[in-house]
């Protein structure tokens, strides 16, 4: 038999046709999840043209981080959400409903946060005019299209039960975290001191908490280094959806060394110290605590956390349970 090159037509194409067959069972799982999710990339690449060539800020950042933040976190949660859509059992018309309300939903976030970006002003908490208005209340709807879908993904994944105990937990946790990381945004809504008493400004909520938006902050992120930023509970969360995912398929790799009830066991105390993480959190961004600055108070309660997650690890670990076997 021939040896075949490395460097063969076949292996130089066994990756685009990998990704082709990818995005074909994508499509074929959920169209309008899979068609948001494409639609990002030209976004992101005019959103990295827009930093290079236009040098406006709003809120004392550049103009364009914000679409092109957007568009990335946007097109993970599509696809990974058309991967949790595969592992529901039945529902087919309630799986399509989930998938196009998601879709539709963020598509509608992303125009409007460009088109804001366009007009030379801010998206979120703008009611300095009727149109800025109504764009910021359209986006508050379709948010809640979204926390809506993703409330009902829960509660199926909750209701049903797969072979697997522990990718089953996994499911159930990144979905969770994520509402509770739309949930975190709604905190966001509420005014500050600041613009109850001054109502004229036309902002009313914030990002940060303790100073006023737009000041200091890490960079490309942009969350607040001298206040607290109800932005980094938000990110935590919304991506706990891919986090966790990737702490299921770890733990799944040990099937062959531990038993279910470990995994099983694994799985959920990784999650729930990681809602424990986002509420830790929140708790600092809502004492005006910054992210790089926290308190002895805050550490010890990190420390904590990560100690007792730790620990409960190593003593599931350690538990000898025998493993079935497998036919």
């Amino acid at each position: 038999m021939q040896a075949t090159s490395p460097l063969s037509t076949t292996s130089l194409h066994s990756e685009p046709s990998r990704l082709s067959k990818l995005l074909r069972r994508a499509w074929h799982e959920n169209a309008a999840l899979t068609l948001t999710g494409l639609a990002m990339l030209p976004v992101i690449l005019s959103a990295v043209i827009g930093l290079i060539v236009d040098h406006q800020l709003i809120t004392g950042v550049p103009a364009w981080i914000k679409p092109l933040k957007f568009a990335i976190s946007i097109s993970i949660y599509c696809f990974t959400f058309v991967y949790l859509l595969t592992f529901v059992r039945g529902h087919r018309r309630l799986v399509s409903g989930i998938g196009m309300t998601t879709g539709i939903s963020l598509l509608v976030e992303m125009i409007l946060v460009t088109l804001q970006v366009v007009r030379g002003t801010t998206s979120h908490f703008n009611l300095s005019t009727p149109f800025d208005s109504l764009v910021f209340r359209l986006m508050g709807g379709s948010i809640g299209f979204l926390f809506t879908a993703a409330i009902v993904l829960a509660v199926v994944l909750l209701r049903q039960r797969l072979a697997d105990r522990a990718w089953d937990w996994a499911l159930r946790f990144s979905v969770i975290a994520a509402l509770v990381g739309m949930a975190v945004a709604c905190l966001m809504l509420i005014p500050t001191p600041a613009q109850l008493a001054t109502s004229s400004a036309g902002i009313m909520g914030a990002h940060n908490v303790g100073v006023p938006d737009g000041g200091p902050g890490l960079p490309i992120l942009g969350w607040s280094t001298v206040g607290g930023d109800l932005r980094i509970p938000h990110f935590v969360g919304l991506h706990g959806l891919q986090a966790l995912l990737i702490v299921g398929w770890f733990v799944n790799m040990t099937r062959s060394w531990l038993a279910m009830r470990q995994r099983v066991t694994l799985v959920i105390i990784v999650g729930v110290g990681y809602l424990s993480l986002i509420a830790l959190l929140t708790w600092q961004a809502l004492r005006g605590q910054s992210i790089i600055h926290p308190d002895a108070l805050t550490l010890s309660a990190f420390g904590i956390l990560g100690a007792a997650t730790f620990a409960a690890v190593v003593l599931t670990l350690m538990h000898k349970v025998s493993i079935q076997p497998q036919w």
